[in-house]
């Protein structure tokens, strides 16, 4: 999943992506709202703080919501004042935590997001015998827990998230790959060639042309 962080503490802002990261999200950061509301169409889930140099959050969010009705945002925010989350909640924001706040618990909280953005109801995702745990980020087969890089973890969470439908290479490098990154034309090829030698024969299906797709059991 690809988040957009927009943060305009520096110290803070990178902590936070280095922790999202360390999880397994692909993450950009802004710091402005003006960046914010250009972006925010390329990810997944945003994460949003109110105090922002140039533009308040809650007009971003407006602005998010204008566009798009259903893209999950959470805010982050030093307004912890009831009228504040009133506010923020009336305008479409989907969570609201309040600065400081305890990494464990935002990290489970984009978690919940991301489970409704998904329509799932549980931690682990399960097809033909592969299981993913989406909380503790490992994959098993047969019960037996194989070894996947981040990347390659990220791959198949992508594929069985969307179990059924053709993700193309252009979608999975979204998913992976934050902006400036560079990627090799065959980045994707390889990361699939070797996540099937972990994995179930058959279990990755290449739609020539199109893209790749795990079928649901």
């Amino acid at each position: 999943m690809r988040l957009l962080l927009v943060e305009d503490d520096a110290p803070l802002g990178s902590g936070l992506k280095q922790s999202f990261q360390h999880e397994g999200y692909a993450v950009d950061w802004v710091e402005s709202g003006k960046h914010a509301v250009l972006a925010f169409t390329d990810c997944d889930l945003v994460v949003l703080d109110l105090g922002l140099p140039d533009m308040d959050g809650l007009q971003v969010l407006k602005e998010i919501r204008r566009k798009d009705a259903n893209k999950p945002v959470l805010i982050l925010t030093a307004r912890d004042g009831i009228e504040n989350k009133v506010s923020g909640l009336d305008l479409g924001a989907d969570d609201y935590l309040a600065k400081p706040f305890e990494m464990e618990e935002l990290l489970a909280r984009v978690r919940v997001l991301g489970r409704r953005l998904n329509s799932m109801s549980s931690n682990t995702i399960e097809i033909a015998g592969v299981e993913l745990d989406l909380h503790d980020h490992k994959v098993t087969v047969e019960s037996k827990v194989i070894s996947l890089s981040r990347r390659e973890y990220m791959i198949a969470k992508a594929l069985m998230e969307n179990a059924g439908r053709i993700l193309s290479k252009s979608q999975l490098e979204t998913k992976l790959y934050e902006w400036g990154e560079e990627v090799s034309s065959n980045t994707i090829e390889v990361h699939i060639h070797n996540i099937r030698k972990k994995l179930p024969d058959g279990f990755i299906n290449t739609v020539r042309g199109v893209g790749y797709i795990v079928r649901p059991s």
